[in-house]
């Protein structure tokens, strides 16, 4: 990693790395946000019901979680841009044979939901060698910055994408949407080529995969906050994949307009992420997890906006301040990572916090179209918000989740550079 600063050039903490794949992730995102919104009505125009919409979102998770912990330790013994470049072609034709079939017509639930897994299978050797890369390219000093303007990036590419894919979905269908999000990942692709890695060292005795998972699980049960955040969350997540995938679409089809108004409430969720970003670039509290999982408590509020009927104005409010949330949550729990977790096991580490925090998001989102039918609508919001509010009150039981503190002191940005991000 070059962490050497330029005194007063904008970005002075960030590598070429950061850089790069900061752009790639943010072409990659104007396609993927609107990706969500584009299947589920795809799936619904198709004949499909809320049972199908969970169906298919649950398709594309169970082979992200299966795979997950493979793509961690792969991705800590192969050069990681090398699998994130192979595996975001693998999303690219995935989802282009996808849009072709949506355009051409007549597309089969089963193909949904076979393309669906195909996508989730990807994705699931992307996101832990994108992690880990991500935490290599920063230094600890600049990180809650570095990690807060990453996300700004990021949460940026998903105010346009969902604004975008809601637009584009009521206007000319979500096939077009599905081959803008293809090309997406064919460009963050060939940007990603262009990173550049320092070979690791050459062993003889490389440890097999089976004994680098078990070290990345040691690590990873070791930590006590790390495991009782990732179970709060293994719970939390089903409830939010429920809320955005099944319930929030069904809902706005329902009774708030259809596609556009779900599209905007998305896009909300996006202002709330990216505007946040700013405080979150200044703002770097001692009590890193404490003051994350704070913002908990407020993923219950889009769940309890629809609930109650709220109009499509406050429902995108809900998810503003939701988004909002989710960004200082995000930057606190990277900087606890980067912080805590040694670079040679980040892959791995990644991997058992993705795989925990997903772990029942395929069961729970399968079930959300039943939950929906034997409870109703609105039961199913209002049990995903108690849910959500009484994990949020338990992880502040655990004590480290209220004493981690932040030890390397931070870089207080210049203006100009906050600006700049």
């Amino acid at each position: 990693m070059n962490s050497r600063q330029v005194p007063g050039r904008p970005f002075a903490w960030a590598d070429r790395n950061y850089r790069i794949q900061t752009a790639a992730t943010v072409v990659s995102g104007l396609g993927n946000a609107g990706a969500p919104i584009a299947t589920a009505f795809a799936v619904l125009e198709s004949g499909g019901d809320t049972t199908d919409v969970g169906y298919v979102t649950a398709a594309r998770l169970v082979p992200l979680v299966l795979l997950l912990l493979l793509g961690g330790a792969l991705a800590d013994r192969l050069p990681r841009h090398r699998v994130m470049v192979t595996a975001n072609l693998f999303n690219a034709l995935s989802q282009l044979v996808l849009a072709v079939l949506v355009l051409d017509g007549g597309v089969r639930i089963w193909q949904l939901t076979l393309l669906a897994a195909a996508g989730g299978a990807g994705q699931a050797f992307y996101t832990p060698a994108a992690q880990g890369l991500l935490m290599r390219s920063v230094p600890p000093e600049s990180a809650a910055r570095a990690f807060a303007v990453f996300r700004m990036a990021q949460n940026g590419a998903q105010i346009g994408g969902a604004a975008l894919g809601g637009t584009l979905v009521a206007a000319i269908g979500p096939g077009w949407v599905l081959a803008v999000d293809a090309l997406a990942y064919a460009l963050a692709a060939g940007l990603r080529v262009l990173l550049r890695i320092e070979p690791a060292a050459a062993s003889s005795h490389r440890p097999s995969l089976v004994r680098e998972l078990r070290e990345g699980w040691r690590e990873f049960v070791g930590r006590r906050w790390l495991w009782a955040v990732v179970l709060q969350f293994s719970v939390v997540m089903t409830c939010i994949t429920a809320i955005e995938s099944v319930y929030g679409p069904v809902a706005a089809q329902q009774r708030l307009g259809g596609a556009r108004s779900w599209g905007i409430a998305m896009a909300a969720f996006g202002v709330g992420l990216l505007s946040t970003g700013f405080l979150m670039a200044r703002w770097q509290p001692r009590r890193i997890l404490l003051t994350g999982n704070y913002a908990v408590f407020l993923f219950a509020l889009p769940a309890l906006a629809l609930a109650l009927h709220a109009p499509a104005a406050l429902v995108a409010a809900a998810m503003f301040t939701d988004g909002a949330a989710v960004t200082v949550f995000g930057v606190n729990w990277m900087v606890a990572l980067q912080q805590e977790i040694p670079d040679e096991l980040m892959s791995r580490v990644s991997a058992y916090d993705t795989v925990g925090s997903l772990a029942l998001t395929p069961l729970g989102t399968a079930l959300a179209g039943p939950a929906a039918g034997a409870l109703g609508l609105d039961g199913a919001l209002f049990a995903c918000a108690a849910v959500t509010l009484l994990l949020a009150a338990a992880a502040l039981l655990v004590p480290e989740v209220r004493r981690l503190a932040r030890t390397t002191p931070a870089v207080s940005p210049a203006p100009e550079q906050v600006a700049a991000g």
